[in-house]
C-alpha cells in the first residue's frame, strides 16, 4: 500500500496510491482521521487498506504532492553509514564507533515534484539521495530482535545540503541541512515492502546517475538504528529515520558539482518509486 499526502482545490488531504498514477482519497472516506499522521498514530492502516477500494478520486499529475508525512515529531538523520563514505572525507580519523546523528526541520523539506531552493547565500547547493524509515508504532529501548517491526514502511528523501554552511559552528551540521526547502521526501510511503530486504537507492542529476547502491551494506543497518535511537528518544508513528547517502554527492566529485537551477534531481528505489524535484533559486 502506497500512502501519500497532497494538496488540491486548496484543501489538504492523503489517500491511496494506485498504480502510480491515481489517488484514492481516504481524508473524505476516514474523516475521524484529519492527516496521514493521525491515522499512523491510530494503528490504522487496516482501515485504510479497506477504504482503499473503487476508482481513484484523482491523478497523482493533478494534485500537489506533499511530504507523507507533514509533521513528523521527528525528523532523525544519519551522515556517513555507507562503508566507502568515510574515505571521501580525506584525512578523517578511524570510522566512529557510533553513528553522527543531526535532525532536519519539516520546513527544509518539500515532496515529490515540488521545487527545492538553492539558497541566495550559497552556491554549493548538493544532493543526497537516501532510504528513510518511516517509523509506524510508538517504542523505547527497543531490543534489536525486534527492531524491525516498528517501521510502518519506507520513502525516499533527498537530503539537500548547503556545504559552506555544514561547519559554521564546529561541531554541528544544523545550519547546512535546514534552509527552507532545501530537500526533499517522499513520493509517497511503500508500507508492504519485507523490511528485512536491502533496498536499492539510486540519485541522478539531469539523467546521470551519481549514487547507487544497497541497504545491505550500511554500517549501521535499519535494526540497529532502532535500537540505537530509541534507548535515548521515544520513537513515535509517522517518525522519520534518514539512513544515509551512498558515495558520489557532488563535492566529492573532482572539482566538485554543485545544483544550480533548472538541474533536475531523482532518487529512486525500484521497491518505492521516484522522488523527483527541480532545483530554482531562492526569490
Amino acid at each position: 500500500m502506497r500512502l501519500a499526502s497532497f494538496k488540491v482545490n486548496n484543501r489538504t488531504g492523503y489517500g491511496v496510491v494506485v498504480g502510480d498514477t491515481g489517488i484514492i482519497d481516504l481524508s473524505r472516506k476516514l474523516t475521524k482521521y484529519a492527516t496521514l499522521l493521525d491515522l499512523m498514530r491510530a494503528g490504522a492502516l487496516g482501515e485504510a487498506r479497506a477504504a482503499a477500494s473503487g476508482p481513484a478520486d484523482y491523478q497523482v499529475k493533478d494534485v500537489e504532492m506533499l511530504p507523507p508525512i507533514l509533521a513528523p515529531d521527528k525528523n532523525i538523520c544519519v551522515g556517513i553509514n555507507y562503508p566507502d563514505r568515510a574515505a571521501e572525507y580525506k584525512g578523517s580519523v578511524e570510522a566512529p564507533k557510533y553513528p553522527n546523528l543531526f535532525c532536519r526541520f519539516p520546513t527544509s523539506l518539500v515532496g515529490n515534484e515540488q521545487p527545492i531552493v538553492r539558497p541566495k547565500v550559497s552556491e554549493k547547493f548538493d544532493y543526497e539521495g537516501e532510504i528513510v524509515i518511516v517509523i509506524g508504532k510508538e517504542g523505547r529501548h527497543v531490543p534489536k530482535e525486534s527492531a524491525l517491526s516498528m517501521i510502518g514502511g519506507f520513502t525516499l528523501g533527498n537530503e539537500g545540503s548547503v556545504r559552506d554552511w555544514l561547519r559554521h559552528g564546529s561541531l554541528n551540521v544544523t545550519q547546512g541541512k535546514n534552509f527552507d526547502k532545501s530537500g526533499s521526501v517522499g513520493p509517497w510511503i511503500e508500507t508492504d515492502l519485507d523490511t528485512a530486504k536491502p533496498l536499492r537507492v539510486t540519485t541522478k542529476v539531469n539523467g546521470e546517475v551519481r549514487q547507487d547502491d544497497t541497504t545491505d551494506r550500511l554500517t549501521w543497518g535499519f535494526a540497529w538504528l532502532i535500537n540505537y535511537i530509541s534507548t535515548f528518544c521515544t520513537l513515535k508513528p509517522g517518525d522519520y529515520i534518514w539512513t544515509g547517502t551512498p558515495t558520489g554527492a557532488g563535492v566529492h566529485r573532482n572539482p566538485p558539482v554543485w545544483l544550480k537551477p533548472g538541474d533536475v534531481v531523482e532518487v529512486s528505489s525500484p521497491q518505492i518509486g521516484v522522488l523527483r524535484n527541480k532545483v530554482v533559486d531562492e526569490g
